[in-house]
């Protein structure tokens, strides 16, 4: 026999109360008397009773539900920012849905209208990949958008990162301060903004300042994966590089190991810095030196600001800057 669902009018007739009454007990309004307080919150454990928030979003025209854009679950640098995201979400009560995107264009632009068409109230978008058709898709929701741990090169969109130019810059000025001067730097997609607009130029920048010409044969496009960073070792010894910037720690710890099986020494004969600072960077051996991210911090601020957004609250900018640095472990001399 089917289980029939339990209502808000059920809870007030078990009671004794209004339906109104229930209501600002579910929703924690103080103005109900303790002994009424405690009558409906025996009846909704005795009857089992769960609010729908489907319901409650159609009557307020709201339904304090949060998107969230991912490009791959697996991937330790997007869950980390997930989690502050989602302890945010907790604090603000807001429900969080998780869509994968896989990375790619056209299955990012599907689970964005998946989310729209579930009524979320808000979107955040992990990933690089931002297209002239998914950005056509943002421009054209009326639901607020953000931006974790990535750029928009246009500052249309709310954004929460750190200065990846700056960042790319300082890193490279650091290997060089070492006496490397054939530096690869390998990244992702290199049409993606984050790579062409930010960590490219300033990798650039740090080779002009100290006098090195810049060698595009030096900058090796992949995919952010380990296997990837695996099979990328051979181009990068035939290179002759002694040191390499990676953007990505699953992409690094395959180009960490691709390094080591062939008998390279890490870092005497071969030197690597890598982009993220995600837990990999300490479970690989030796250990990877690293960019540091506010990682949880990126994801709680993106977090933050979507509430303003959704709120009508006024958002001073819509890119926002958070610090980063550097730590020194054992792929660096």
């Amino acid at each position: 026999m089917e289980k029939q669902t339990v209502t808000i009018y059920d809870v007030a007739r078990e009671a004794s109360v209004s339906m109104a009454t229930v209501s600002r007990v579910v929703n924690g309004n103080p103005n109900v008397k303790p002994s009424t307080r405690k009558r409906v919150l025996d009846v909704i454990d005795k009857l089992d009773y769960r609010p729908n928030a489907v319901a409650r979003g159609l009557a307020s025209k709201r339904t304090t539900t949060v998107g969230v854009i991912i490009p791959d679950v697996a991937n330790v640098y997007f869950a980390s920012l997930a989690r502050g995201i989602d302890d945010v979400a907790t604090m603000y009560k807001y429900n969080i849905i998780l869509a994968n995107s896989d990375g790619g264009a056209e299955k990012g632009i599907q689970v964005f209208n998946t989310l729209l068409a579930k009524q979320v109230d808000g979107i955040i978008f992990m990933g690089n990949n931002i297209t002239p058709e998914l950005r056509s898709q943002f421009d054209r929701s009326k639901t607020p958008v953000v931006i974790a741990g990535s750029v928009d090169a246009d500052n249309a969109i709310e954004s929460v990162h750190v200065d990846f130019k700056a960042a790319f810059a300082e890193i490279t000025t650091n290997l060089i301060s070492r006496g490397n001067k054939r530096i690869a730097l390998v990244t992702g997609a290199a049409d993606q903004p984050i790579n062409k607009d930010y960590r490219l130029p300033g990798y650039k920048q740090a080779l002009a300042a100290n006098g090195i010409e810049f060698d595009p044969e030096l900058v090796f496009e992949t995919t952010n994966s380990y296997e990837a960073g695996e099979k990328l070792w051979p181009a990068l010894a035939a290179a002759h590089v002694t040191a390499a910037i990676v953007g990505d720690d699953e992409l690094a710890a395959g180009v960490l190991n691709g390094a080591r099986d062939a008998g390279v020494l890490v870092p005497d004969e071969f030197e690597l810095v890598t982009g993220q600072d995600t837990k990999l960077t300490q479970i690989v051996r030796p250990r990877m030196s690293s960019l540091t991210q506010p990682l949880y911090d990126i994801g709680a601020v993106s977090m933050r600001l979507l509430t303003k957004m959704m709120n009508d609250e006024e958002v001073e900018d819509k890119t926002v800057l958070l610090p980063f640095g550097y730590v020194k472990r054992d792929t660096t001399k």
